[in-house]
């Protein structure tokens, strides 16, 4: 590597290292000005960057497969606004520090649809954390044990929107509620969650097993929230009986 590569990369300028000596022959050939030469080395490099930080951020997210709304099939749902997930996908929500809930039945698209969402919001620069519910009252339930909960929600703090998927398949112990509910109640109005359930309001005190935290609970989540309802049949449900009558066809 000849003394201004290494310069360059002291710089942390890598995309004008790799690309300096290509760009200036093309801007001779192009007879292009010295200014036309860095303003195009420029722009590799802010773009360059962006590509990272985005690569970085999805990474981060810890997102459990990859799902986009195209795939997203919302016209199956009876009452499911698109312009209220284009509006949510914008991630304005996230400023204002709101929450989204997302309801419905085992395999109506909770799951895709909150991760399709955390992926737009990752390419708009936001840093997401998806976490099944499970996960993570595991990972808070430990932390309290090793006397690291403050430092655990501090880390999750970082986070712009936290994800939590599947609330509802979780039994929680009093520990394991306590946790959990402060977890709620250090992001209210200071960081946004959206969670998926297939249990509605009215049954969550399977989840936090009295009346007041349950009331607590849920007060928090819904002030400043957005309600999506999935009511619709089950797409893995719906694609086993297709697949079946395509066979009885044969």
């Amino acid at each position: 590597m000849n003394q201004l590569g290494k310069q360059l990369r002291q710089l942390c300028l890598g995309s004008f290292a790799d690309n300096y000596a290509a760009m200036a022959e093309a801007c001779e050939k192009n007879s292009q000005s010295h200014i036309e030469y860095l303003q195009s080395l420029v722009t590799h490099e802010i773009e360059y960057r962006h590509h990272r930080r985005i690569d970085r951020l999805l990474k981060q997210a810890k997102l459990p497969r990859t799902k986009n709304l195209k795939s997203f099939d919302a016209k199956r749902i009876a009452g499911l606004s698109l312009s209220k997930i284009k509006q949510l996908a914008s991630g304005d929500f996230i400023d204002r520090c709101e929450n989204i809930l997302i309801f419905g039945n085992p395999g109506t698209g909770k799951t895709h649809l909150s991760i399709a969402l955390a992926q737009e919001w990752c390419l708009q620069g936001r840093r997401i954390f998806y976490i099944t519910a499970a996960k993570l009252i595991q990972d808070l339930l430990k932390a309290k044990e090793e006397l690291k909960l403050h430092a655990l929600i501090k880390k999750l703090d970082r986070f712009e929107v936290l994800i939590i998927d599947d609330i509802s398949y979780t039994a929680c112990s009093r520990d394991e509620t306590d946790v959990l509910f402060q977890l709620l109640s250090e992001r209210y109005e200071m960081r946004s969650i959206l969670i998926t359930s297939n249990l509605p309001f009215a049954k969550w005190d399977c989840i936090f097993k009295d009346t007041m935290t349950t009331t607590a609970a849920v007060d928090r989540l819904v002030h400043h929230s957005s309600i999506l309802e999935l009511n619709a049949e089950s797409y893995r449900m719906k694609n086993a009986k297709q697949k079946q009558e395509k066979g009885g066809e044969n």
